[in-house]
């Protein structure tokens, strides 16, 4: 029998404790609690996240199927749906914000020299947003259109890791380009967008702090062409332009010079142009600066598929906004974990194994290591004892 920790144990381990007594000390979130604290509702909630459950009934009947192994798992108080969903409506959910921007600044110094496909030692984010649909008789407070709910994740993607560095919730009627007053720049770093930032007095702002941007150009740019550097020709650079802004608006917004590359794009036989504040690098760099953009498109597509950000266990703001904290938690937890363990099993696989051992008692290195199955030979055969012989006659 192994006597260990459970596997849950070996993950919440990872989770600084008393970093998250402060955080509930400082929004008194455990004021006037008494059995079901808010280190039990963080639990519970990062089991239903790992565990992939439905509902909080679904949360309730899956914990208190194991109370032997609750205590150790660390939830003290007695879990119930009842007690969850008031937690969940009422207690702060900054709590977990501030949580996730600790075990962010952790993964990001775990992942600092991580490559992404473009050889450059700054700091390179992707800009983008993602849309959930909600039902409007549900969640009226985030009415969207006039029968249809919805909320959008404004996120910054350090792409050395794939690490989320910033996330802002808001109802889905906010445009991308107004998340750019809420966004801190970091001076000599990368920001890719695709060109729905496209807003030149908030784009000047990134000159003035020391950092570049690099999004596509609009079909209706109006500027002309102060300096024209020679590219090689039959590259996939086809021009590289110093322009000025013609527009009366734009000229005034942003009237420094600004960097125009055309790039012929063979995969997607397309001629993309980019517009840059950076007049040093290549135009080869840029566009693959570009392309790394990518990556926070996987990102969405991966916490959509492997995290409980599509449904919610409550209506109200407040619960929406802890779930969605604590899901990014969970992804972040997972990914240091990985790291720090030097694991190369991918981390969907490492979900998937972890939602199903939660309460196995076996190292977690063991239990994610990634089988090679390569090793074996192909004319090998074994015998299984439940296989069943097929006897020719």
């Amino acid at each position: 029998m192994n006597a260990g920790q459970t596997v849950f144990s070996q993950l919440v381990q990872w989770v600084p404790h008393y970093e998250f007594q402060r955080l509930a000390a400082h929004y008194r979130a455990d004021y006037k609690v008494q059995h079901f604290s808010c280190w039990d509702q963080f639990l519970c909630m990062m089991f239903a996240q790992l565990t992939y459950r439905e509902s909080l009934r679904d949360i309730e009947c899956c914990l208190r199927s194991r109370p032997a192994l609750l205590y150790h798992m660390g939830i003290r108080g007695t879990v119930a749906r009842s007690t969850l969903a008031d937690a969940n409506e009422s207690r702060d959910w900054r709590l977990y914000a501030d949580l996730a921007q600790r075990l962010i600044a952790r993964a990001r110094r775990l992942y600092a020299g991580e490559p992404f496909g473009v050889e450059l030692d700054e700091t390179v984010y992707a800009l983008d947003s993602t849309t959930i649909d909600l039902c409007l008789a549900l969640f009226p407070w985030a009415r969207f259109r006039r029968h249809k709910a919805a909320i959008k994740l404004h996120t910054l993607l350090d792409l050395r890791g794939a690490i989320p560095t910033l996330i802002y919730l808001s109802d889905g009627k906010l445009h991308d380009v107004n998340f750019l007053d809420q966004l801190p720049l970091e001076a000599g770093a990368y920001y890719v967008m695709d060109r729905g930032y496209v807003d030149f007095h908030r784009l000047h702002r990134f000159l003035i702090e020391g950092a570049f941007f690099v999004t596509r150009a609009k079909c209706n740019l109006s500027c002309r062409v102060v300096e024209t550097i020679p590219v090689e020709p039959g590259q996939k650079v086809r021009a590289d332009q110093r322009i000025q802004l013609l527009g009366p608006a734009s000229s005034k917004a942003y009237p420094e010079r600004l960097r125009r590359i055309r790039y012929h794009d063979d995969e997607l036989c397309k001629l993309l142009v980019f517009l840059t504040n950076n007049l040093f690098l290549p135009g080869q760099v840029i566009a693959q600066l570009y392309k790394s953009r990518w990556q926070i498109e996987l990102f969405f597509k991966w916490i959509k598929q492997n995290l409980r950000i599509k449904t919610f266990y409550g209506y109200s703001d407040n619960a929406v906004r802890m779930q969605v904290w604590i899901a990014v938690c969970t992804y972040v937890l997972v990914a240091m974990v990985r790291k720090e363990l030097k694991l190369e099993a991918s981390l969907s696989r490492m979900l998937q194994v972890i939602s199903v051992s939660v309460f196995e008692k076996v190292p977690l290195p063991q239990l994610l290591a990634q089988s090679d199955y390569a090793t074996i030979p192909q004319n090998e055969t074994t015998d299984h004892c439940n296989q069943l012989r097929l006897n020719l006659l």
